[in-house]
Parts: structure tokens; sequence; C-alpha cells
């Protein structure tokens, strides 16, 4: 018998799988959300799984050409490229980055309406104690860039859940 602790995670896992679903645009936009394996993860867990989704972009075959011969980055290099984003803004962020396009601002992937009800559900899966991290420096607009192209990216976790979504592009 499963417990309601255990019932309760696989709701929260579907809801986030569904939020990052509905954020994920072909070719453009990358998602991931699922539950750690490990007892205790921090931010290098967290890594390794933005470090997976990069995997996954750069094996697409679209961008392959693109990314000839890219590896991402180690899991210490990841880390030293994310900052922290307060709870309070991540869901904007998340809408932002889903919905706008990195290099054609006035184009956008996704209604603004449908972004930010999606981001919004998926933050307040995740919750008010949830760790956000992007590799923007908010202070002066530098993106710290995880892959040879222009790429923007938004990773939120509970401790035991993690969602994480990506944009790519080239010009």
């Amino acid at each position: 018998m499963k417990s309601v602790k255990s019932v309760k995670s696989m709701s929260v896992l579907a809801g986030l799988q569904a939020g990052m679903a509905e954020l994920s645009t072909p070719l453009r936009v990358y998602t991931a959300a699922r539950r750690f394996t490990e007892p205790d993860p921090g931010l290098p867990e967290l890594a390794a799984r933005i470090r997976g989704l990069l995997a996954e972009v750069a094996a697409d075959e679209e961008w392959r050409r693109f990314l000839s011969g890219y590896a991402p980055p180690s899991v210490p290099a990841v880390c030293a490229a994310l900052e922290p984003v307060e709870t309070h803004e991540a869901a904007a962020f998340l809408a932002q980055v889903a919905a706008v396009d990195l290099l054609w601002p006035g184009h956008r992937h996704l209604s603004a309406e449908v972004a930010a009800q999606a981001a919004g559900r998926v933050v307040s899966l995740l919750g008010p104690d949830a760790a956000w991290w992007t590799n923007h420096d908010t202070e002066c607009g530098a993106v710290n860039g995880l892959t040879p192209l222009f790429d923007s990216l938004l990773a939120g976790t509970d401790g035991r859940h993690f969602a994480l979504l990506v944009q790519i592009a080239d010009d």
C-alpha cells in the first residue's frame, strides 16, 4: 500500500510534468520535471540534471549541426554559472523564458496567458520554499552561457522534485 506522502509526491510530479510540457515548444524550449533519486539532493544534483537536459538538446537532430563536438559543462561549471532567483519572481521569469524568443523578443513561442498559467502552476507545486536558479546574472543582465549558442535556463527544486526549462537559439 502506498503511503500518503508517496501518493502526494506522485501527484506533484504529474502536475510538474504536465506544467513543464505546456511550457515546452519544439526545437526551442526544452523542459524536464522529475523526482530526485538521491536522499538529500543539493545544487550539484540539480546541476547534474541540468547537464542531462543540455545533453538532450545537443542530441536533438536539429541542433546537432550547431553543437558538433559540444559536451555539456561539468557539474562544477554548471553550478558556477547559476545565480539564485527569488521564489516570488520565479513564475514570471519561467513564463518569460518559455514564451519570448531569445533573439527576437517580438516573437512569442507561447501566448502570455498560457505561459503565465503553466508557470504559475509549476511554481505553486514546488512551493514557497523552493530554490530557483538561472544562468542569468540578474544584477547586470548578462547570461552565463551553458552552450556555445544563445541559451536561457531556469531551474527549480523543492528538494524532492525538480523542474528545468532551457530555451536555445542560434543566429
